[in-house]
C-alpha cells in the first residue's frame, strides 16, 4: 500500500472494547410484581405526545419485577436480591430483575431436560411451523419490541427496530431447518452396505446475552437451537431483560411447548451455574473477552460446546480513489451509530494519502448528528447504557488529550433539554492518536501517527471481527480481502455483518470456539452427527464368518 497519513479519526462513541459490562451491579430489593405492568407504560409512551417518559414512569409507585420463565410459566422469583433496570435517558427505574435462585435455576434446567425427549421427536415440519408463526408475531409486535429496547437500552427507535429486524432474519432462516439439517447418504460403500449420516439435537443448550442488542442476540440463539430440536435456557443481560421476556411470550403464543424455552436472570453466579451444570450441553455467549474466555474455559472443562463472540476493534482503510461523499457517510454511520455500542462498529480509520479533506468532512457530518432521547423521531444517537460507561468514556477522552492526541470534536459537554440526567455523549473525534495510547487500546477507537507499514499494522491486530476498505480499485480491494486477518471483510461496506444464510465469522481474539453463530455453522453447533452403516442380506443366502476389518473392496 501507499504510505499513509498521520491522521486517523477516533470515534469515541465506540467506547467499549467489550460488549459485556463487567462492573459489579448495584443490587436492590423491592416489592412489586407482574411484568405486564410494563406494557401500559410502553403503550402510553408510544401513543402520548404530551407526557415525557419521566412523567409516565412516575405514575407507578414501584417498578414491576421481571419474572423467570420455567416450564412454560412466568414465575415471580423468590430471590431477595434484585437489580434495577435503568432507562439510560431518564435514570428512571423501568423494572427490577431478580438474581435467580439456585433452586429456580435447577427447576429451569429440569424443565428443559423434561421437555427434550418429546420435542426432539416432534416432526421438523411442525417445528418449522412454530418458527413461521413466531416470525409473524414478531412482525406484528415490532413496534412494541422496539419501544422496549429503546426504553431499557437507550438506542433510537429506528435503531431498535433494526435490532429486532436483524434477529427476525435469523428466525426466518430457521424456518428452513429441514433443508439446513439434512444429512448425507452413500449407497454401496461396500458390497450390499449403505452408510448415511444424520444431524441430531444435543439436548439442553443455554445462551448468555449482552446489553447492546436486547432482541437480536437472543434471536441469534434460541430460534436456531430449538428448531434443531434442542431445549433452551436463556440468560438475558440484567440491564435489558424486557425484550427477551416479550420474545418468549411470542414464542409460546406461536406454539412452542412448555419447557422448550426457559429464562433465568442474574450476573456472575448464574453464569457460573450455567457453565457447571452437567445437563447443559452447549453454551452460546456474546460479550467481553474477560467474560467470554472465563465461560469458554469453565464450560469446556465440563465437556460443553461453546461459541463465544467477544471484543472487537474494527478498522477501515480509505484509499485515495474512494468516493468522498459515500465514504464519509459510511464512516460516520458505522462509527457513531447505536452510540458506538456494537461489536461491528467501525472505529478505526486509516487514510492512505492526504487526510485534511477527510477530517473536515467527518467533523462536518458528525456535528450534524442529533443526540436526543431515543423516542424522539429526529434522534440520530441516544444515550450510552450507564453513568459508569459515560464516565469511562470521559476519562478515556481526557487520557487521549493528555497523551498528545488532538481533540478535533468534543462531545463531552452535550446536554439534552428535559433529559439533563441522561447518559448522553456527543460525537467525539480525536486525531494524532498513537497505538500505545490507552484511548486506542481500551476502547473502540481511532489512531494516528503510526510509524509501521500498513501491512504490519493490520496483521498485528489482536481482534478479528471485521475490516473494510473503501476504494474504486479492484486490485486494491482484492489484495485487502486476501491478506487482511479478519473474519468479515467489507469492500465499500462499513459494517460487513452477513445475513443469516451465511454465518457471523469473527476470528482471532474476537471469537472462541469452533462453530460460529447462525447459518450452516450455527446449525452444526446445535447438532451432532450420527453415522449409520447398514447391511440387509437375503435370509436365504449363505454367509461365512469374516474376522477381517470391513473394507470397500469385495472379498
Amino acid at each position: 500500500y501507499h504510505s499513509f497519513s498521520r491522521l486517523f479519526v477516533q470515534c469515541l462513541f465506540n467506547h467499549f472494547n467489550s460488549l459485556y459490562d463487567e462492573e459489579k451491579p448495584n443490587f436492590y430489593v423491592a416489592a412489586v410484581k407482574n411484568l405486564n405492568l410494563l406494557r401500559p407504560q410502553f403503550s402510553a409512551m408510544a401513543n402520548s405526545h404530551l407526557s415525557t417518559p419521566s412523567e409516565l414512569f412516575s405514575r407507578q409507585h414501584k417498578p414491576p419485577r421481571v419474572p423467570n420463565l420455567i416450564g412454560g410459566s412466568f414465575l415471580d422469583s423468590k430471590s431477595l436480591t434484585f437489580i434495577d433496570v435503568i432507562n439510560p435517558a431518564t435514570q428512571e427505574v423501568v423494572s427490577q430483575v431478580p438474581c435467580t435462585t439456585d433452586e429456580e435455576f435447577k427447576a429451569a434446567v429440569s424443565a428443559a431436560k423434561k421437555a427434550f425427549p418429546s420435542w426432539r421427536k416432534t416432526p421438523i415440519t411442525k417445528r418449522q411451523r412454530v418458527m413461521l408463526k413466531f416470525q409473524e408475531l414478531i412482525r406484528r409486535d415490532m413496534d412494541k419490541l422496539a419501544l422496549n429496547v429503546t426504553t431499557e437500552q437507550g438506542k433510537t427507535l429506528k435503531d431498535a427496530q433494526g435490532d429486532v429486524f436483524r434477529g427476525l432474519e435469523v428466525v426466518e432462516h430457521a424456518c428452513g431447518m429441514a433443508t439446513l439439517q439434512m444429512g448425507e447418504y452413500v449407497s454401496d460403500v461396500s458390497s450390499g452396505i449403505d452408510t448415511y449420516s444424520i444431524r441430531e439435537p444435543l439436548g439442553v443448550c443455554a445462551g448468555i446475552c449482552p446489553f447492546n442488542f436486547p432482541a437480536m442476540i437472543p434471536l441469534w440463539m434460541f430460534p436456531v437451537a430449538v428448531t434443531c430440536g434442542n431445549t433452551f435456557i436463556l440468560k438475558p443481560s440484567e440491564k435489558v431483560p424486557g425484550a427477551s421476556v416479550m420474545l418468549a411470550e411470542l414464542a409460546m403464543e406461536a406454539g412452542l411447548p412448555e419447557g422448550v424455552l426457559n429464562i433465568v436472570h442474574g450476573t456472575h453466579d448464574i453464569v457460573n451455574a450455567i457453565c457447571d451444570d452437567d445437563d447443559i450441553k452447549a453454551i452460546s455467549f456474546v460479550g467481553s473477552n474477560v467474560a467470554g474466555m472465563h465461560i469458554y474455559a469453565r464450560a469446556a472443562a465440563k465437556g460443553k460446546r461453546v461459541q463465544a463472540n467477544m471484543g472487537a476493534k474494527n478498522h477501515a482503510v480509505v484509499m485515495p480513489d474512494a468516493s468522498v461523499d459515500a465514504t464519509v457517510n459510511a464512516l460516520v454511520a458505522a462509527g457513531f451509530g447505536a452510540a458506538g455500542q456494537r461489536c461491528m462498529a467501525l472505529s478505526t480509520v486509516v487514510f492512505v494519502g492526504d487526510s485534511k479533506l477527510w477530517e473536515s468532512k467527518l467533523v462536518e457530518h458528525a456535528k450534524a448528528l442529533k443526540v436526543n432521547v431515543g423516542t424522539e423521531p429526529d434522534a440520530d444517537l441516544g444515550p450510552v447504557i450507564s453513568k459508569q460507561a459515560k464516565e469511562r468514556i470521559h476519562r478515556l477522552i481526557q487520557s487521549g488529550v493528555e497523551s498528545g492526541a488532538r481533540l478535533v470534536l468534543d462531545g463531552r459537554n452535550i446536554v439534552v433539554p428535559g433529559y439533563e440526567s441522561g447518559n448522553f455523549i456527543g460525537p467525539t473525534i480525536l486525531s494524532d492518536v498513537t497505538a500505545n495510547m490507552e484511548c486506542y487500546k481500551v476502547i473502540f477507537s481511532l489512531i494516528s501517527n503510526l510509524r509501521r507499514s500498513l501491512d504490519q499494522f493490520f496483521f498485528s491486530r489482536r481482534y478479528g471481527n471485521g475490516a473494510s476498505i473503501f476504494t474504486t480499485s479492484g486490485v486494491a480491494a482484492r489484495k485487502f480481502q486476501t491478506e487482511i486477518e479478519a473474519g468479515q471483510v467489507g469492500i465499500n461496506v462499513p459494517i460487513p455483518v452477513p445475513l443469516p444464510f451465511f454465518s457471523f465469522t469473527g476470528n482471532k481474539a474476537s471469537f472462541a470456539g469452533d462453530l460460529n453463530f447462525y447459518g450452516k455453522a450455527g446449525v452444526n453447533f446445535y447438532t451432532q452427527i450420527k453415522t449409520v452403516t447398514q447391511q440387509w442380506k437375503d435370509s436365504a443366502s449363505k454367509s461365512k464368518i469374516n474376522l477381517a476389518m470391513p473394507t470397500s473392496q469385495k472379498s
